[in-house]
């Protein structure tokens, strides 16, 4: 082999491994080493600590193992943000078997893509899901399912499946599992939200996720004390952003995890009455629902040291009234996409009150550049798409040869962003490829649009998206959810007096309610279909 390496040929290759490699399941065991009585898990009236939540893994670890499952092996997993969640994440990390978590508001012949597509082992779920795994497994054609793992009560199978109980697996030895797990190998297999197409599953290493996590972890000022950090996770688990972004780099510096079945803003207010919390990320309409609880007394926001925001652009008073009732936290935003394990892209806090609009700057592991149609890097300040180089990228996606292709073209990885760089290296976002709107030989940032929509004290949420029009090729078309009485006559009148014309909104329709994905995201192709 060219170049200096060292001879390990006389040390057992499992010692090689386990003293140099990436292992998210090691990441548990070093944490559980570091604060071991301290709580790192708060799921409804059960408080785990480290060291409680690591033997669980390892007896997890172990059962499946003794059941035959291994390195390079896959399972589903259709839980809910909890204890048990956390549990069988780091139990098949342990093992090297690839964990694959399922959006829990998928439709049975969704999962049954999935499940066909992964070729996953078996699935870990809940009994109340059983009503939807069901019929996904009857729908799929070739799984190669050998058993559903259930929590809660199992029935003997699931549609000719055999089931078995999730207690039972847990083994008497909880003490580490020693088995070999290559840094490259996947951790776990993520699938899009196919908003175009069918989803694309996205695999990501574990040396991947352990330099994500890192990244957040600096990038959240998130680190270890000997006053944790307290973070409530609202946002679904079975999604990047709360597992790769918020989960993980969380229990790495020692913090307390309070895991919420969803977002109630209620809930997230007795957080904030009950413990010291530290660190929240949301939506912005969750920061905007949690500013009208009457329980988040002025104190219980003294805490608070970061607040993030994802997924959608903040309204300037939102933000100025978050920054007025949190005055200790910097409120930034942060942004990527599940192949660039995010966050990609995160403000500073120096940033505030001046580049809010921004995406910030990439974080500490990664490049980002602005690329031309002819794949040509353009300079500060022209506006191209987004692309990155990152050792925190995906392997690729999963069963997909022309997506990989397509994605990894030029060099870099194209994430279909539009947008430009500032002299600070800070990314300033136009739009999806996608969702520009070409009006009238101009082209259209619907987030643009947006952003000025959501300025009007009666717009609540806004999706701007372009529709067919034999004039205008696509007309800027606004679809609004307001609090109040008034119509979409007088808010297109109002955004007309802020726009350029060709901006302003054609069309400005007020709907009861926006589709939107199990985090919140609004789902713009849905709109342009309903429309």
């Amino acid at each position: 082999m060219p170049g200096m390496r060292p001879d390990l040929s006389g040390v057992d290759p499992l010692t090689v491994n386990l003293t140099h490699r990436v292992c998210v399941g090691d990441l548990l065991t070093r944490s559980a080493a570091h604060y071991g009585d301290r709580i790192a898990l708060v799921d409804g009236e059960l408080e785990l600590s480290y060291a409680e939540i690591e033997a669980r893994a390892n007896a997890l670890a172990r059962g499946l193992a003794e059941r035959g499952y291994q390195r390079g092996d896959a399972v589903g997993m259709q839980l809910q943000n909890s204890w048990q969640f956390v549990a069988t994440f780091f139990a098949l990390a342990k093992i090297g078997v690839v964990a694959m978590p399922l959006n829990l508001l998928l439709s049975p012949s969704d999962i049954a893509y999935q499940l066909d597509d992964s070729g996953v082992r078996a699935v870990i779920t809940e009994d109340v899901f059983l009503g939807v795994m069901g019929p996904a497994i009857a729908a799929a054609g070739a799984h190669q399912l050998t058993e559903v793992i259930v929590t809660g009560t199992a029935p003997a199978d699931v549609v000719g499946v055999p089931a078995i109980a999730y207690d039972s697996l847990f083994s008497d030895d909880r003490s580490v599992v020693e088995v070999i797990v290559e840094d490259r190998d996947i951790l776990h297999c993520l699938y899009t939200s196919g908003t175009t197409s069918r989803p694309k599953g996205v695999v990501t290493s574990h040396v991947a996720v352990q330099i994500a996590l890192l990244g957040s972890a600096l990038g959240l000022g998130l680190r270890p004390d000997t006053q944790p950090a307290v973070q409530p996770i609202a946002l679904p688990l079975f999604h990047v952003t709360a597992l790769d972004a918020l989960l993980l780099p969380s229990l790495a510096v020692g913090a307390t995890v309070v895991l919420l079945r969803g977002f109630d803003p209620a809930a997230v207010a007795k957080v904030f009455s009950e413990r010291a919390v530290t660190h929240l990320t949301m939506l912005p309409m969750m920061w905007g629902a949690l500013l009208q609880q009457p329980e988040l007394a002025d104190g219980d926001t003294d805490s608070l040291v970061t607040g993030l925001y994802a997924m959608a652009p903040m309204p300037a008073e939102l933000l100025a009234a978050l920054r007025a009732r949190f005055p200790g936290a910097a409120f930034i935003l942060g942004s990527g996409q599940t192949e660039t394990t995010p966050a990609s892209e995160l403000q500073w806090s120096g940033h505030q009150g001046v580049k809010d609009n921004s995406w910030g700057p990439a974080t500490v592991s990664t490049d980002v550049a602005i690329m031309g149609g002819d794949g040509e890097l353009l300079p500060v300040g022209a506006e191209g798409e987004i692309v990155y180089r990152t050792p925190q990228l995906m392997e690729g996606y999963w069963n997909n040869r022309d997506a990989n292709t397509e994605a990894f073209a030029h060099g870099w990885f194209h994430g279909g962003d539009i947008g430009y760089l500032d002299d600070e290296a800070v990314v300033w976002f136009t739009d999806r490829a996608k969702d520009v709107i070409k009006s009238g030989g101009e082209n259209v940032s619907s987030v643009e649009v947006e952003r000025v929509l959501l300025g009007h004290d009666a717009v609540a949420e806004v999706a701007v998206v372009g529709l067919p029009d034999d004039h205008w090729g696509e007309a800027v078309s606004a679809f609004v959810v307001v609090t109040g009485d008034v119509d979409g006559e007088t808010i297109q009148a109002w955004a007309r007096d802020r726009l350029a014309g060709f901006k302003a909104p054609k069309t400005v329709t007020v709907v009861e309610a926006l589709p939107k994905t199990a985090t919140g995201k609004i789902q713009k192709n849905v709109v342009r279909q309903q429309a």
